[in-house]
């Protein structure tokens, strides 16, 4: 069936393909549930898409498997850009988690466009917990029976706090949960000792001083908690990002993908969608494809490393 979908697109000669497209919806996979962070991003993306287009951009859902079920529908799909899909870092997390082959290749399987947001991860601690990441890295030290949450094995919060466990030289229990909510819950209730939820999940309980934040995971201070530093000023070097992109199925003509990303860049250069997409803590990052190609290798060795660092694995 893609074999002959392909074939079908080879067939026509590029410039006529790239001049009448799109003629009709289309659809952008996403392969989480509706609600969650890639989902609020597709959606915001689809809306200032659509008119950028001139046709209208469909959100799909297809969760499960922590992404697979929806990675693996965008991977089989033809390769005529009437199939996006919301990629994030699960895209080369998961293949370096699972213990068997799955249904799609981050760099076989796909077509880079572009990486539109990033979203760094948030060091929690209770409100009366320690002050600061080193001091939290000294009571860890004094007292390695302390546990952290985390929203369920090869997480993002999981692997952020076995890269920060390795970096930091320390011993702390994972308790893992089954999403962010979980995380910021038993930290405030003082049932775990700290927890790397991305930072949206967390933002207003720490302005509620109901939360207390440590550090962002990020190089650089974020808009939306500015007085809260880097893991790196503590870990130097410490850089976990969580990113939100889109891709296509690997085939898909090139001044498809090169359209999408100019809509991407457009929307990202408009002031009013970049203040509200980005109110949540959120990065805007408008990487084009070719850049793209080699960001996504690099974050393959990033997060197969802090896999390999957790020992991590799912069937």
């Amino acid at each position: 069936m893609r074999r002959r979908a392909l074939l079908a697109v080879l067939a026509l000669p590029l410039p006529a393909l790239a001049q009448s497209w799109p003629t009709r919806p289309v659809r952008l996979l996403v392969p989480f549930i509706p609600g969650s962070a890639p989902d609020v991003i597709a959606r915001q993306l689809a809306e200032r898409l659509s008119p950028s287009l001139g046709q209208p951009v469909v959100v799909e859902n297809r969760a499960g498997a922590g992404g697979n079920i929806g990675f693996e529908a965008g991977a089989r799909s033809a390769p005529d850009g009437y199939t996006l899909v919301l990629g994030t870092n699960s895209l080369v997390i998961n293949p370096a988690l699972s213990r068997r082959p799955l249904g799609f290749d981050p760099f076989r399987d796909f077509a880079p466009v572009t990486v539109a947001f990033g979203m760094p991860h948030l060091l929690i601690v209770p409100p009366n917990g320690p002050v600061s990441a080193a001091a939290l890295v000294e009571s860890l030290r004094a007292r390695p029976d302390q546990n952290y949450a985390s929203g369920g094995n090869g997480s993002g919060a999981h692997l952020a706090a076995e890269m920060f466990k390795a970096r930091a030289g320390v011993q702390v229990v994972h308790v893992p949960f089954r999403g962010a909510p979980d995380i910021v819950n038993n930290v405030m209730a003082g049932n775990v000792q700290l927890g790397f939820p991305t930072l949206s999940t967390a933002t207003e309980l720490v302005r509620a001083g109901r939360l207390r934040a440590l550090a962002v995971t990020s190089p650089a201070r974020n808009h939306a908690l500015p007085d809260v530093p880097p893991l790196a000023d503590t870990l130097p070097g410490f850089d976990l990002v969580s990113w939100f992109a889109i891709v296509a199925p690997a085939g898909t003509p090139a001044e498809v993908i090169r359209r999408v990303d100019a809509a991407v860049q457009e929307a990202l250069a408009d002031p009013a969608f970049r203040a509200r997409a980005t109110a949540d803590g959120s990065t805007a990052i408008g990487m084009g494809p070719d850049r793209f190609a080699e960001f996504l290798r690099e974050e393959a060795q990033k997060w197969g490393e802090a896999v390999r660092i957790s020992g991590a694995q799912v069937d």
